[in-house]
């Protein structure tokens, strides 16, 4: 957790910070799982899903998706994984939607300046409990 703490501490959005904590124990370049990550910070820069339950559901795709399109064994796996993820998230934390999370809206200029300087930084304890949460579930 302190390698993600170190990453979003210094500029990284929440899912650039889960994803990246795995990511090369999965193969995944921890450059290119930054660029792939990007995106999804504040809630895929909407306030909608978490960017933590973003990096989440990537890293399960990871360890349980599916490398072919025939394989759909695979797929219903990751996609049962994922809903598990989010079941225990959810009732940790009482929503997966990033401005719910927040308290405010990121993808809103007055937001998205908050999120910047904000001293309550919720994000920390949500992306520590993501990880903790990946690492309980056996990833």
């Amino acid at each position: 957790m302190q390698n993600a703490a170190k990453i979003f501490n210094s500029g990284g959005n929440c899912c650039q910070s889960v994803l990246t904590v795995f990511a090369e124990k999965y193969g995944l370049d921890s450059k290119v799982a930054l660029k792939i990550a990007c995106g999804f910070g504040g809630g895929v820069r909407s306030g909608e899903i978490c960017g933590v339950v973003s990096g989440a559901a990537m890293v399960i795709g990871l360890k349980y998706g599916n490398e072919s399109l025939a394989d759909t064994t695979a797929k219903a796996l990751c996609g049962e994984k994922t809903k598990e993820f989010i079941r225990v998230f959810q009732e940790k934390h009482k929503s997966i939607v990033c401005r719910d999370l927040l308290g405010f809206d990121p993808s809103t200029e007055e937001g998205a300046a908050r999120a910047k300087t904000d001293t309550v930084r919720p994000c920390d304890d949500l992306v520590a409990s993501g990880i903790q949460l990946l690492e309980e579930l056996g990833y």
